[in-house]
């Protein structure tokens, strides 16, 4: 009886235990959240909503506060990644989920997992000296920075994203599907195609809009990339500035509370709604894999 009690006691111990750190959480999510949230917005008490959101220009010195193309300088360069890391990614997946023999696999699994764990300034530096003198030259560029050395370099960095979940996504798919297509005479590709990975889609999805957060949200990559210039860009080899990069080249001349200040507050808010969205994006997959 004692040692049911006892038992008792440390289960129940344990219950408010974990209910304390989930409340603790998300009071810390959201009191951040309220928090930039609240020092964001005040800009739109000096700065007109139609002008931060809809401007691309960005002069604080003269009282400009657009930052049209910091948006659109994060949305084209996680877009221009998604689509060259998602078919490489994919392509990756498949071969380690079907085609790839037991001992590659055991290399490559924790080989993939490594790249995810390899700092964002590393691949920063390697595409530094690397991509952008091989755009520069290649391309006949002026710089060799722009949205497309940062696209380059993101993509590889979502790869291993796209990959690892993807793997796991095609191989729970069960095998009696891909056997019962093979059975039919449907070729291996086809059932890949029309079989293995709408299956697997919801999986798959998720992967990818993993991907995308970790790109929009990503920063010291992007900022020794990108060329940091408030313009809009009108060429994938034009230098911009994204949400993120803008944010870490000024944070440290502005006073808080200024208008300036609050507008980089701001930006950060909109690039924490971008997230929160690719995270409800993420849970309606889920739900819709569970069903």
């Amino acid at each position: 009886m004692a040692e049911a009690a006892r038992q008792k006691f440390y289960d129940r111990c344990g219950r408010y235990l974990f209910i304390a750190a989930a409340c603790l959480m998300t009071i810390l999510i959201f009191s951040i959240i309220v928090f930039i949230g609240r020092q964001g917005l005040l800009t739109l008490g000096d700065v007109s909503p139609l002008e931060f959101f809809f401007s691309a220009a960005w002069d604080p010195t003269q009282k400009q506060y657009g930052a049209l193309s910091f948006i659109m300088g994060s949305l084209l360069s996680t877009l221009v990644a998604v689509a060259i890391g998602t078919p490489l990614g994919l392509a990756g997946a498949i071969f380690l989920a079907k085609v790839a023999p037991g001992w590659l696999k055991r290399i490559m699994r924790p080989a993939c997992d490594l790249y995810v764990a390899i700092p964002s300034v590393v691949y920063g530096y390697m595409g530094l000296i690397l991509l952008v003198p091989f755009l520069r030259e290649n391309f006949h560029l002026a710089t060799g920075f722009g949205v497309m050395a940062a696209a380059l370099v993101l993509a590889i960095m979502i790869m291993p994203t796209i990959l690892t979940i993807s793997t796991d996504a095609i191989n729970a798919v069960p095998r009696a599907l891909g056997e019962a297509s093979l059975a039919l005479g449907a070729t291996w590709w086809q059932t890949i195609w029309h079989v293995v990975l709408p299956a697997a889609k919801p999986g798959i999805m998720t992967a990818i809009v993993l991907a995308m957060a970790r790109a929009v949200g990503e920063t010291m990559a992007v900022q020794m990339l990108i060329g940091n210039t408030p313009q809009l860009a009108t060429s994938l080899f034009m230098p911009t500035a994204t949400l993120t990069s803008n944010i870490v080249v000024e944070m440290g001349n502005t006073p808080f509370g200024s208008t300036w200040g609050n507008a980089l507050f701001l930006m950060a808010f909109v690039l924490l709604i971008l997230s929160l969205g690719m995270i409800l994006l993420i849970r309606k997959f889920s739900q819709r894999s569970v069903a």
